[in-house]
Parts: structure tokens; sequence; C-alpha cells
């Protein structure tokens, strides 16, 4: 919601606190965008003279001006456009309506009652208080709720918003079961609890901040994201997607690791190509060896066949050679001195 119409002689804060600020608001106020001023009046109850400040500090707001009367307001553009009202409208915003809108779209629930062209009269705060009322997970999908849901989402949605206009907003006294007493403690460290010790979280839905309660506002279906990609960390665990990225970047870190010395001339995966390379002709390469030393083995004993039968050819030849020439050794044994000749005559 952005933007608030304050009158000078009325107190039309957003919201009463338990804790009165003593201190008088300046006027006109602060950020102040448009400023009206009526006379003071003469005539009937003569009303005392009026100031009218549209504040806005966004400045996301509009203002106006529809000639009509008063009881034809809503029938005129922009206000014709908008959806029925929980409070205003309770004949039109029935149960059956409501199923009917649900399931003839496909958006997260809270988005859809956060369109003022669905339902009027919904903000942000409300629509937390609303949905944890009535259990119901912000990003589910519309067309995904049972019809017990859609019963407890419009009786919600109706409580809510009727005690909220007929305190005029005071939130003294909404319940203290409320949500919306407990969430606005985002990012403190010990806030964010209900009395009953359940944990409040926080999560973007449809843009606009949410709070939920996970173990209040459980997942019954589709939903259009994940809690965990918000600030639940300590409520619910981590996603099994995350579980599966972490091991394979472990298993990626120990690959690197194995090829890390091949660093300084670019060749890691061409290292690691020719390690698994190996590793597969490992097989082959020990059968290779076996039969080879199978080969050596006969080559050896071959070897030892022939060396025997040469061996005792080497020791038959001096018997024959023994045999064959007596007169020869003899005639080299000649006396020291005496002059060998070739032609000496036998």
């Amino acid at each position: 919601m952005t933007g608030w119409i304050k009158f000078s002689t009325e107190d039309t804060r957003y919201y009463k606190q338990a804790k009165e600020n003593k201190e008088e608001e300046e006027w006109p106020p602060k950020y102040v965008k448009f400023l009206m001023k009526f006379e003071k009046e003469t005539d009937g109850d003569k009303r005392e003279e009026v100031e009218v400040a549209f504040v806005d500090a966004r400045r996301l707001a509009r203002i106006r001006l529809v000639d009509c009367p008063q009881d034809e307001i809503r029938q005129h553009s922009p206000l014709k456009e908008n959806g029925p009202d929980p409070v205003v409208d309770k004949d039109v915003l029935t149960v059956d309506f409501l199923t009917k809108l649900l399931r003839k779209k496909r958006v997260p629930v809270k988005a859809l009652l956060l369109d003022q062209s669905n339902i009027s009269g919904i903000g942000n705060w409300v629509a937390d208080e609303v949905l944890y009322q009535a259990r119901i997970h912000p990003e589910q999908y519309s067309n995904t709720l049972s019809d017990e849901q859609i019963s407890q989402l419009h009786d919600a949605m109706v409580s809510v918003c009727t005690l909220a206009v007929e305190t005029l907003a005071d939130s003294s006294q909404f319940p203290e079961t409320w949500l919306m007493k407990y969430r606005w403690d985002k990012g403190k460290k010990e806030g964010n609890i209900l009395p009953s010790g359940e944990r409040i979280v926080h999560l973007k839905v449809g843009g606009r901040t949410s709070a939920i309660v996970p173990s209040v506002q459980r997942k019954t279906a589709a939903v259009a994201g994940d809690v965990d990609s918000a600030e639940v960390s300590d409520a619910e665990k981590p996603a099994k997607g995350r579980k599966r990225k972490a091991k394979e970047e472990e298993v990626d870190g120990e690959e690197e690791e194995e090829v890390k010395p091949a660093k300084k001339g670019g060749k890691g995966k061409k290292v690691k190509a020719e390690v698994e390379e190996e590793e597969e002709l490992k097989p082959a390469r020990g059968a290779r060896s076996r039969k080879a030393k199978q080969i050596g083995v006969k080559a050896e004993a071959e070897e030892d066949e022939d060396a025997d039968v040469g061996a005792e050819v080497e020791e038959e030849k001096p018997k024959k050679k023994v045999k064959s020439t007596p007169k020869k050794a003899a005639e080299k044994a000649a006396t020291p001195g005496t002059r060998k000749s070739t032609r000496t005559k036998k």
C-alpha cells in the first residue's frame, strides 16, 4: 500500500501503537504531496476549519477527481475495475465465488490476493495474516487448493478484514495469536518467534516480503518457488539439489588435483586421457607379458637342449683328434735348439 490521507483535526495514523507517542506530530506532515483546506462552516453543525493532507513517501500513488454522487463512486473508474470487498461485499465474495476465482488461475495464492482486480482491500500484512490463519503456504498455486482449504481461506479473509475495520486498525485490539503482532522483527536474532515457540521466516512472493510459519503453512501441492531460497536456513534443511552440486564440486576438485603436474604446458586434459588409456591397456599388457614369459621359458629350454648336444660333440672331438695324429704330437716335442724344417723327409 502507498499513500495515506491525514486530517488536521483527527488522528488517522496507520496503526495505533501500544505505547503512545506523547510528541505532537508536525503539520503539514512529512512527505505531504497534496494539501486541501476547508474553511470553517457557519451553518448547521458549524464545523471548524480543517486541512486534508495526502502523504506519499514512495511517490507511487495517484489522486483522481471523480465527478459523481458519493453512493455511485464504485461504479466509476478506477474503482469499478476492482474486485469485491471482503467487508462491504460479503454477499458477492462467497465461497463459490472464491472457488471459481482460484481455480481459473494458476498463480501463487498470495499474488492473487494482492491483485486488487481480483479482491479489493487486501494489502501485504493482511494477506500474510489471512494465509497464516488458513494454514496455506503463500507460494502454492491457486488452482491446487482443495475445497477445504478454500473454505478456510474464505473464513480467514472475512474475519481478519472485518476485525481490522471494526477496530479502525488499532493493533492493540488485535488478538495476541495473530501473526501480525510478531512479524516485524525481520533480521533480528531475538525476534521472529511466536509465543508458541514456532519460528517466523521471510521470503519474496509476488515481489513482496512475506512472513510465514513453515511448521503451520505446509506445502500440500505445487508451489511457485522454494522456501529454501529465502531466509529459512535455520528452519528447514537445504534442498537435495545443493547436496548434489556440492558433491560434483568435490569430484571436480579431485580431478583437478590429479591433473596438477601438467599445469605448465596446459596439457592437463591430455595427461588425464593418457592415464586413462594406460589403465585400460593394463590387462592387455599383462597378457602380453605372460605370453612373452612363456615364449622365453620355451626358448631357454631349447637353448639348454642345444647346449647339451654341443657339449657332447665337443667331448667327442678331442678323442678323434688324439687317435688320428699321434706322430705329429711327437714331432712337435723336438729338442730345444734344433731347427725344424717343413721339408724334412719321413
